[in-house]
């Protein structure tokens, strides 16, 4: 079950959070959809290089990455998106395209859209195309410690 480790920090961590079973989907639209999350709410994890360095990007899921912002707001010169071959086996827990946005359980700093941080709770892909966990955004926040983004659309 991909899930697992990130259940398992969870619940070492005392954190509480709801489970959220759901037919197959594999776009962050979609899946927001299948559980019943509006995307603006929904969570949706991408993973960049930043400066050959990889990183991920926690924003919304009807938002996109706009790679000049981010580029411009974190002041370096090389940002690109990642392929799946460059981070497939940092996620060997995860389906392809489900990872849950705690970079710190794979060794990845995080960013995260403001207007995410500004909900109470947070939803995201567990690890799979089935499954979304859903808790409270201040305790992800003082798990994961996401650096704050202001340049996304």
């Amino acid at each position: 079950m991909p899930a697992k480790r990130l259940k398992q920090f969870l619940d070492q961590q005392g954190i509480k959070y709801v489970s959220i079973t759901h037919s197959p989907a594999y776009t962050a639209q979609e899946v927001a959809a299948s559980a019943h999350v509006s995307g603006r709410d929904f969570a949706k994890t991408v993973i960049v290089s930043i400066e050959g360095v990889m990183a991920m990007v926690v924003l919304p899921a009807n938002r996109k990455v706009v790679l000049p912002d981010l580029r411009e707001m974190l002041d370096v010169e090389k940002v690109k998106l990642a392929t799946e071959d460059e981070f497939k086996e940092r996620f060997p827990d995860c389906e392809l395209g489900a990872m849950p946005p705690f970079g710190n359980l794979y060794g990845l700093e995080v960013f995260v859209a403001p207007s995410l941080a500004a909900d109470p709770e947070i939803a995201f892909n567990a690890g799979t195309h089935t499954e979304v966990i859903k808790l409270a955004y201040r305790d992800f926040e003082r798990l994961v410690k996401p650096k704050p983004l202001s340049c996304t659309t």
